[in-house]
């Protein structure tokens, strides 16, 4: 989207007007004059409630109006932010906190390893490859030289078995299409394969390499490309060196509402098609067999009752993770050459989510959540158990890519205050070594982690982990910053982030609380948290603010609030029925209006977590917490920053615009209501460092305003 200069001089006096204020409602000596939005007599009858939407122009984000609101809006923001005195020092130490070399698990395929390389504070990360024992690494692909403003992004790679094909996932501006195309590895040259209108799909290798199944979308509409609705996904197999309109339809769905995730097994026998409607629901798995020619579909699960993913085979035995019968989850096998099909158990439930398995050599390790944090153990491929894998603290891992053939595998720990070390674990012993380790310019031992519980209205205990530096004063004079999300079965984990560590090193304390609608605790865990029970996961958020308050590890007024996506609308809706716990709140490309969200793009997957409006009993439920529709005239709320991008197509900006508007008419206070709207990013995968940094060094500035804090 191209933004106007500002169109009106209404628009151009409310800007003069804030330059003329200094920073305005920033430090409550005057309230801000809001650009005003476009506006429109809109009401919808839902069911026999009438409800209004007044900002419903501001979903067109190319209407010439638009465009001027958001040119009004963003220099608002700016001249604000930027005279914050915080600011500059803030932003140098992001930028010396983020200059460090970060790296991926490496893959091996044939006699190449590969894994991305980022040096720092160049924007993007570059895939590398490097002979099977790590030696003579060379750029295969670099997409910092793909655009001036460092905004197409590396979005996946997938390589072939013998490691000498690849194909590259290259995303611009923010955007969940991705444009993959293959190089041969050897030269690093293009096939002039090109596969288009793929999104939430990675390609996978045929096992000679000639081919590649994945799923994609027909062409939205010219023009619509960013907010029209994606439904009807299929199944391909591209062969290399054909164009993509002769690709070969493998699976289309009479319901357009399904998703197909596709892989190819590592032996190459077996094509995997994980089915879902949406984007928490339980799933289908069909498999087929590919060694046979015009094999069925073996139908392993065909409803939507469990979770199954596919961990591997050998010859006609499947293994596989679900939690059909186990909520917490446990390995099956099963032979597929078999009719019935029948499942039996190899590695049980146990007390700790079984959160992932991958198979090594001879060895399955396996993946344990334990209140919130990873553990790690291997086990015999009977499911005998076998030695654990020592972490270094409370985190989280990912990678284990390898196989049947390969006796060790490589993964990535991180936590609160460990960016990424990667471990090479021999599969054999469990013993663990440094692959990399980034030189950080902190001493870890300068912070303390602990974890607490608080409680929530209903009884239910709500983990809480908190990060400070070593000694200090809980008395409550200290702001505190605290996130979560609570939804689609996600986990929350122990994770590395500059912002937050940045914030704790001038004297703050970030919370992470355990929100039930993820999936730390199992299944049960996240239904607790979603459709009608979705006030449970703001209970949980709004007990860990009264916990940190009542233990005075902060004040009511200095705690800020922030989360992003899920957790932008985790956000938006605790403000509206609690203001007057926080001090300043940070929602990120938020869902907002919960009575529309399923009309855009890729929204329809989400209604089998929140519901629709569409349905008359499930908008009983939505309604009263939509944060858009719950914001209260006369109300006093607390500085306010919003983030959004132009290009997100996943939470299309037009949530956080509406949400904005209504708020900033709303506030009776003077605090200030801000929306910050990023040029060329989406909704935060790719995003290049520069913007990174950029909008971290805003977020914290203004919680150095608006909470006296933090400070060195």
């Amino acid at each position: 989207m191209h933004h106007a200069c500002l169109g009106t001089l209404a628009l151009c006096l409310s800007f003069d007007l804030l330059a003329a204020q200094g920073l305005g409602a920033a430090d409550g000596s005057a309230r801000i004059a809001y650009p005003k939005a476009p506006r429109a007599a809109q009401v919808d009858d839902y069911h026999g409630t009438i409800v209004s939407d007044p900002f419903r122009p501001l979903e067109d984000p190319d209407a010439p109006a638009t465009r001027a609101w958001i040119d009004a809006e963003n220099a608002i923001t700016r001249t604000t932010l930027d005279a914050i005195p915080e600011r500059p020092a803030i932003r140098a130490r992001l930028a010396k906190l983020w200059s460090i070399e970060r790296f991926s698990p490496p893959l091996r395929r044939g006699s190449r390893t590969f894994y991305t390389r980022h040096d720092g504070l160049e924007n993007q990360p570059v895939l590398t490859v490097a002979d099977r024992d790590g030696k003579s690494p060379r750029v295969l692909v670099d997409p910092n030289g793909l655009s001036k403003d460092g905004t197409v992004a590396l979005a996946g790679f997938s390589a072939s078995r013998d490691g000498s094909r690849a194909a590259i996932g290259l995303a611009a501006a923010g955007s969940d299409w991705v444009e993959w195309k293959v190089v041969d590895v050897a030269t690093g040259a293009g096939t002039g394969d090109r596969l288009r209108w793929v999104k939430f799909s990675t390609p996978s290798f045929t096992l000679d390499g000639t081919g590649l199944y994945y799923a994609r979308y027909d062409a939205p509409p010219s023009g619509r490309e960013l907010d029209a609705v994606l439904k009807n996904q299929k199944v391909f197999l591209h062969r290399l060196g054909t164009p993509q309109e002769s690709d070969t339809l493998v699976l289309a769905h009479e319901d357009a509402s399904l998703l197909n995730q596709v892989r190819v097994s590592d032996d190459g026998r077996w094509l995997v098609v994980s089915i879902s409607r949406g984007a928490s629901d339980k799933n289908k798995l069909w498999v087929t067999d590919l060694s046979k020619t015009e094999a069925g579909w073996i139908k392993v699960a065909d409803d939507f009752t469990a979770h199954w993913t596919w961990v591997d085979s050998d010859g006609t035995t499947a293994y596989l993770r679900t939690d059909k019968g186990a909520p917490r989850s446990r390995l099956v096998a099963a032979d597929l050459a078999a009719t019935p099909l029948a499942f039996r158990t190899t590695i049980p439930e146990g007390p700790d989510v079984l959160a992932a398995v991958h198979a090594v050599g001879d060895r399955f390790v396996a993946v344990t959540l334990h209140d919130a944090s990873h553990r790690v153990r291997l086990y015999e491929r009977d499911g005998k158990p076998g030695p654990d894998v020592a972490l270094p603290a409370l985190g989280a891992v990912s990678g284990f890519e390898g196989g049947r053939d390969e006796a060790d595998t490589f993964f990535s720990f991180s936590s609160f205050t460990y960016p990424g070390w990667i471990y090479r674990l021999d599969a054999a012993t469990g013993r663990t070594s440094i692959w990399k380790r980034p030189n950080v310019d902190f001493e870890v031992s300068a912070f303390e982690i602990s974890q607490v519980f608080a409680t929530s209205k209903d009884g239910t205990k709500v983990p809480l982990f908190l990060v400070s530096k070593k000694g200090a004063k809980r008395d409550g004079t200290a702001p505190a910053l605290l996130t979560g999300y609570g939804g689609f079965g996600i986990a929350e984990l122990p994770s590395f982030s500059v912002r937050n560590l940045a914030f704790v090193e001038r004297g703050g304390t970030f919370a992470l609380a355990i929100l039930r609608g993820g999936s730390e605790y199992g299944e049960d865990w996240h239904k607790g948290g979603m459709l009608e029970k979705k006030q449970n996961v703001f209970d949980d958020f709004i007990a860990a603010g009264e916990w940190l308050v009542a233990n005075k590890v902060c004040g009511p007024r200095r705690l800020a609030i922030a989360g992003g996506s899920n957790g932008g609308l985790l956000v938006g809706a605790v403000l509206n029925q609690h203001p007057e716990l926080f001090g300043a709140a940070l929602p990120a490309v938020g869902v907002m209006d919960m009575l529309r969200f399923q009309k855009f793009t890729i929204g329809w997957a989400w209604t089998s977590e929140y519901g629709s409006a569409e349905n008359a009993d499930q908008f009983r439920f939505i309604y009263p917490y939509s944060p858009l529709h719950n914001i209260r005239k006369g109300i006093a709320y607390p500085p306010v920053l919003v983030t959004t991008a132009d290009h997100d197509d996943r939470v299309v900006p037009a949530h956080s615009f509406k949400y904005a508007a209504a708020l900033q008419e709303a506030q009776a206070g003077d605090a200030p209501i801000l929306i910050r709207i990023e040029t060329r990013a989406g909704h935060g995968a790719g995003k290049p460092m520069s913007k990174l940094i950029e909008e971290a060094a805003d977020q914290l500035a203004f919680l150095a305003k608006a909470i006296g804090g933090p400070r060195r």
